[in-house]
């Protein structure tokens, strides 16, 4: 199943960025939204679809990882 992630941008060069998830340094096709160093964007399938603000991006990290938590419960 494939879900899009929110990360931070660390960097930018020709329409390509750079984008932090947790730590976990990806780049990400940047063309379809007006992104820019700093902010939080919602990334699926290499490409960043949304800008978001960090407050979203923290409450659905947050949701991701409590879902994870509860599928590694499952036998």
């Amino acid at each position: 199943m494939c879900i899009a992630m929110p990360g931070r941008v660390i960097e930018i060069e020709k329409g390509l960025a750079k984008v932090d998830f947790s730590g976990n340094i990806v780049k990400a096709d940047i063309r379809l939204v007006d992104a820019r160093v700093g902010d939080y964007v919602l990334v699926h399938a290499g490409c960043a679809i949304e800008v978001m603000r960090e407050a979203q991006a923290d409450e659905l990290t947050a949701l991701l990882k409590e879902i994870e938590a509860l599928q590694n419960e499952c036998p």
